[in-house]
């Protein structure tokens, strides 16, 4: 019962993205195309409204479901991590037509050729807790 109020919200933001069309083949291939601010509005929404939660989050101290307060580490600014995992997101990305995310989603529409993609996906995951220490962090 404690996992139900998650169930809800990740359904309702599955339910949310699929009927804002984020989650469509055709909108990423208008975005990197440069056709359509369709999915860059969407994009940079979700930017500012996290970068909002968490500035009221440290504002505010607020705690965890725990009761710990929750805090955020800094990351190394490394710039070949980020060029590189960039890199191969975006790829995937480009290539697949499809982000992570959302393949549960069009999975749970119906979709059933999105098992090749999350398998891979699953697989390079794996990969790279395998290679981690052998790359850039």
């Amino acid at each position: 019962m404690k996992l139900s109020k998650f169930i809800l919200v990740g359904l309702l933001f599955g339910i949310v993205l699929y009927k804002s069309e984020a989650v469509s083949w055709f909108r990423i291939y208008e975005m990197f195309h440069f056709q359509s601010f369709h999915m860059y509005g969407i994009i940079c929404s979700a930017i500012a409204l996290g970068i909002g939660i968490v500035q009221i989050i440290k504002w505010r101290h607020l705690k965890s479901l725990e009761g710990t307060e929750i805090t955020f580490n800094p990351k190394d600014k490394t710039v070949p991590r980020y060029l590189i995992g960039g890199f191969i997101f975006g790829l995937g990305w480009a290539l697949a037509g499809i982000c992570p995310g959302p393949m549960f989603i069009l999975l749970g529409s119906g979709y059933t050729v999105l098992i090749v993609f999350l398998s891979t996906a699953m697989l390079g995951t794996f990969l790279y807790g395998l290679l981690r220490k052998y790359l850039p962090h």
